[in-house]
């Protein structure tokens, strides 16, 4: 195995970004839905809308010459080139973070609390906030390689994280994650207990507690509510990409606006972007911070890789208990939103727990400046234990 770690740098071909343009110039609409609103799915007006601009004047040069602001590298762990993000703090003592990332996210999530982390003097803290802020692409995303076998859980993910860690030369880091990130998270709290001094995340997994199910707190019952509106009307994506992720992979590599709806569809129905009775994503996130989401998964070709971790994964969590320190921030539009003894009866250490007002799924995009709050706040008390 080779154990190097090399820079990496993105530089999409011209070629790639014209054979896009060509393919949104040529897509075959579907009649439009039949109700006024997302029930069906994403709306014909808006995705022809958001395609315009996709062909017109989104610009894939101005994001990837953000991404090549920070240093890049590539690693082969377990066989895989595993793509990350590392930004070293310039404040001594500085706390060792890796993040991850689910789906349908991407790096692209955390840029704007990359900077902020890593440098808080200059965004609002202190310098005994600093992290290095590690962020790879899970195997199968973005940048990173594509497992061609089976196995690649997160369980294996986790695994393979601390031995990034470990190349990287931090001997004591912290891990943060939500979506599958969350469950990569939780992995490394029960598996990397000798580097990891600890965990936060923004979707705790645990399971309800069946001893209050008599005394269910209003929070509680809206969790169980959530939780049902989404397995009847929120989860077909789920089921599809955890039990045939290759067939949908065919519709979704062809066609730009057919990844892009998938995609698009999660972000409006996860993300807390109710403006006046008026729910949009364009209420939180730009076209082109959408547009950079989507452009990870298209100019990669992930929509199959991407599923597959679903397929892994998604059926068989492993919610056994973890007794390192655990932060948890619950959001109000989260898919699921445990309560606090609910999560008490699974992590035994935790250390951290707030129930926001605002923000939903993608948190640290929608929310950059609680979300870095949060992660502060979690990680002060183990920066000199």
């Amino acid at each position: 195995m080779n154990i190097d770690i090399f820079p990496f740098v993105a530089d999409i071909p011209e070629s790639d970004l014209a054979d896009l343009r060509t393919r949104l110039k040529h897509t075959r609409w579907p009649e439009a839905e039949t109700t006024d609103n997302w029930d069906q799915g994403m709306p014909l007006h808006y995705t022809q809308e958001l395609t315009k601009y996709w062909l017109e004047e989104y610009d894939w040069r101005r994001f990837e010459k953000k991404l090549n602001s920070w240093p890049q590298f590539k690693t082969e762990i377990e066989g895989l080139d595993i793509h990350f993000i590392h930004v070293r703090s310039p404040h001594e003592n500085a706390l060792p973070l890796i993040i991850s990332h689910g789906w349908p996210g991407s790096v692209v999530e955390f840029y704007k609390i990359i900077d902020a982390l890593t440098n808080p003097t200059e965004h609002g803290g202190k310098a005994e906030d600093a992290f290095h802020v590690v962020a790879p692409s899970l195997p199968g995303f973005g940048f990173s390689d594509k497992p061609a076998s089976t196995g690649t859980t997160v369980e294996k993910i986790g695994a393979m994280w601390g031995q990034l860690m470990a190349r990287l030369g931090y001997e004591r880091y912290v891990a943060q994650g939500g979506d599958w990130g969350s469950m990569i998270t939780q992995s490394m709290g029960q598996t990397e207990t000798v580097h990891c001094a600890g965990i936060h995340i923004n979707m705790p997994i645990v399971a309800p507690d069946p001893d209050t199910m008599d005394s269910l707190t209003e929070q509680e019952t809206g969790a169980l509510e959530a939780m049902g509106f989404y397995n009847e009307w929120d989860s077909g994506y789920s089921k599809q990409q955890s039990t045939r992720p290759q067939t949908l992979a065919y519709a979704l590599a062809d066609s730009p606006v057919g990844q892009m709806a998938w995609i698009v569809e999660k972000i409006y129905a996860w993300m807390d972007c109710e403006v006046e009775g008026v729910k949009h994503p364009e209420n939180i996130l730009t076209k082109d911070e959408i547009l950079d989401n989507v452009m990870m998964y298209w100019l990669n070709n992930t929509a199959a890789s991407s599923a597959r971790l679903y397929w892994e994964s998604f059926n068989k969590p492993n919610l056994a208990p973890i007794n390192m320190p655990v932060g948890c921030s619950i959001f109000p539009k989260e898919i699921f939103r445990c309560s606090k003894r609910w999560a008490s009866k699974r992590f035994s250490n935790l250390i951290h727990w707030n129930e926001l007002k605002k923000g939903g799924h993608f948190a640290a995009l929608e929310q950059p400046e609680i979300f870095i709050k949060e992660v502060r706040d979690c990680f002060s008390v183990l920066r000199n234990n």
